[in-house]
């Protein structure tokens, strides 16, 4: 039974890393990357589509994102919903490829983005202590309903603050990882 609990936590504390690597993917750096709009949404046939779903997107240089449309009929759609996103990039088209060019982050930019990947960590470090409450009151529940031992308790929740410190350093070195990027010129 606490192995259940620790291996269920487990798996929702990777779940929790990962998120965060793709939430930190769509904050802009100063290069080129598909992960910046891959995922952004499109109205497309009546349905909300990730770009990359709808086209190819290359990074030919490292300043430049290349969206090239399965269907050139999705050309203004598609650069509407870039205009209309949080990237502050001006898409141009040529009829059959939109081009994205990424202009050099300012050192004020620099800042807020830095601001913006500390906070997207600690709501996932408050998401990694909510989770980590709610399997010692598991752990405290078999415990109360006889199914464990004090033993069993003990060594349950050491062994879940052991995955949350592990977890609580991963998540730090992924923010770390990624302030460095920002901040690289």
């Amino acid at each position: 039974m606490v192995n259940d609990v620790i291996r269920e936590y487990e798996a929702h504390l990777k779940k929790a890393v990962e998120v965060l690597r793709h939430t930190l993917a769509t904050i802009r750096t100063g290069r080129a990357a598909t992960g910046l709009v891959e995922h952004l949404q499109i109205e497309a046939y009546g349905v909300p589509m990730a770009l990359n779903q709808l086209a190819n997107i290359a990074v030919p240089e490292t300043r430049l994102i290349v969206i090239q449309p399965f269907d050139a009929g999705m050309i203004k759609t598609i650069e509407k919903a870039i205009q209309n996103s949080d990237l502050g990039i001006n898409p141009s088209n040529d009829g059959r490829v939109i081009r994205l060019a990424i202009p050099p982050l300012t050192e004020e930019r620099r800042k807020e983005l830095v601001k913006i990947v500390r906070h997207r960590v600690e709501d996932v470090k408050v998401s990694v202590r909510n989770q980590r409450r709610e399997a010692i009151d598991q752990l405290k529940e078999f415990e109360a309903e006889k199914l464990i031992g004090e033993d069993d308790l003990k060594r349950g929740q050491e062994r879940v603050q052991q995955i949350t410190d592990k977890t609580i350093g991963e998540l730090d070195t992924v923010g770390k990882e990624k302030e460095a990027e920002v901040m690289a010129v």
